[in-house]
């Protein structure tokens, strides 16, 4: 945690900047009026920091100037603003000023709410800035929502995080937990989100994206944040826009054959539903800052060797603030109006059927899973061998019936599992209506694989662990030295 902060105002955050001299640059806004800009003029000595600020609004002017992009509030278009701006703030500015001046620019292109109300509120901000004269530039890029319903509203958010923004890049640089906390200076985490980061540049060479992306949601500012295949960082609403979901929760501590076989069977049964069949779709696997933070505290280097295995079996990590489902499922919502898919074990699926979890809602169970299914929802439920479920319920899980009818070799699966009395119409309904369906084709020779379990065989150097997850798995644990993974040294006489 970082330390404690005194405030500054935004005026104040604004004046600093204003009459720290080295400090010149322009302002290029286009969306949402000039709001940034309008801080530091009405902070008092913009003079001192203010080369120009621009707001080329009507489209013609801003092709003209920046050249065209696939969508006026994208990435592609920050780009071409910062690119165009800096180059031509150094050419005409280098010469008389470049021995005394740390130039910057700050872009961005934004979309309030329109008229009508029914557009998206957001937008992309990016500050390029040298921390020495005549250095070479580094760079952040973020995207936000905002969250007020009234265009003024979301004008004076914009205006406020981007001072925020710009000051955090100035003065925070060498601690960025408080540089990305203090995006939420004099305005909250209810007015705005910040749902994808992006550092780059000398300033930051040594800066791991995934772990500043992380940062955003323990200090409140987005519930997601999203990795690729190759761990690059990415933005949500351009990989999920439009499209059909499947996702799989798990602690992935390490990923097993069982995580990847549950996802594989559920994936080949979700691409056969008519509601899937020839539409684009997005496979996710999921991690919750509750699994994060179980040691109490934030292990970085836990978090990253996670979020490495996986991108190294090909799949793209969504870490999520959302411990419940239905509130999972909503956020996809936002997103896509295609089907949303959900892999879970037999665990997990009892997990939901948990009253307690409900208590803060006024409609309790019944209210959580109205929201969760009401919108071409289904769960993909993988089966559990009888031992592993005895021993669950035994742990306490409060929605779990009896299987003493059971014989031991029979599998606990979606139609055979027995929730509490009270639940077990409203688990029937959902079964026959088919939002919760079996998962088919599994391995039945892997059921017996825990994360737990390869964890503890890890530590205790028994080289078993190796035939319970996927062989790149293996090698990168190895490689890395992993979860507490050690070479087991070779005495002279087993040579």
């Amino acid at each position: 945690m970082t330390e404690q902060r005194d405030l500054l105002t935004t005026s104040q955050k604004a004046l600093t900047i204003n009459l720290d001299a080295p400090k010149y640059g322009t302002f290029a806004e286009i969306g949402a009026g000039q709001e940034v800009a309008r801080e530091f003029f009405q902070a008092g000595g913009a003079s001192g920091t203010i080369a120009k600020s621009i707001s080329a609004y009507d489209m013609v002017f801003s092709d003209a100037i920046y050249g065209k992009a696939p969508r006026y509030v994208s990435r592609e278009r920050l780009k071409l603003m910062l690119d165009h701006e800096y180059q031509l703030l150094i050419d005409r500015l280098s010469g008389t000023r470049g021995d005394r001046t740390n130039f910057f620019v700050f872009a961005d292109t934004v979309a309030t709410s329109n008229y009508k109300g029914n557009n998206e509120a957001h937008g992309w901000l990016g500050f390029r800035f040298q921390t020495e004269p005549r250095g070479e530039p580094s760079e952040i890029v973020l995207h936000v929502r905002m969250w007020d319903k009234e265009a003024i509203l979301q004008q004076q958010a914009l205006g406020i995080v981007g001072v925020n923004f710009i000051y955090g890049a100035l003065y925070y640089r060498d601690d960025l937990g408080k540089l990305i906390e203090s995006m939420r200076d004099n305005l909250g985490t209810d007015r705005i989100e910040i749902d994808m980061l992006r550092f780059s540049g000398p300033a930051f060479e040594n800066v791991d994206n995934r772990l500043m992306s992380l940062y955003l949601v323990k200090f409140g500012l987005t519930n997601a944040v999203m990795f690729g295949q190759k761990g690059e960082v990415l933005q949500p609403s351009e990989v999920l826009h439009k499209k059909a979901i499947l996702v799989e929760r798990g602690s992935f501590r390490p990923v097993t054959l069982v995580n990847v076989d549950m996802l594989n069977c559920a994936t080949a049964q979700f691409v056969q539903e008519p509601l899937v069949k020839g539409k684009d779709m997005v496979v996710l696997m999921e991690i919750t800052m509750n699994n994060l933070l179980a040691a109490g505290t934030l292990d970085a280097q836990d978090f990253l060797s996670r979020v490495d295995l996986l991108a190294d079996i090909g799949f793209t990590v969504l870490i999520s603030n959302y411990s419940e489902y239905y509130r999972l499922t909503s956020y996809f919502r936002r997103y896509t109006k295609e089907m949303i898919g959900v892999a879970m074990g037999i665990n997990n699926l009892l997990e939901i059927f948990n009253e307690k979890y409900y208590e803060n809602l006024e409609g309790g169970i019944l209210e959580s899973f109205g929201r969760m299914f009401r919108n071409s929802v289904k769960l993909y439920i993988y089966p559990m061998r009888r031992d592993a479920y005895e021993m669950f319920i035994s742990q306490g899980n409060g929605s779990a019936g009896t299987t003493n009818a059971f014989s031991s070799s029979v599998l606990i699966n979606a139609k055979n599992v027995k929730i509490v009395d009270h639940l077990s119409n409203l688990y029937a309904h959902l079964l026959e209506n088919h939002y919760i369906d079996c998962i088919v084709g599994f391995d039945v020779d892997i059921l017996s694989i825990f994360s737990r379990d390869v964890l503890r065989r890890i530590k205790e150097k028994d080289s078993t662990w190796e035939k319970m997850v996927p062989a790149p798995v293996v090698e990168a644990i190895k490689r890395r030295g992993l979860f507490g993974y050690a070479e087991v040294p070779v005495l002279e006489g087993n040579r």
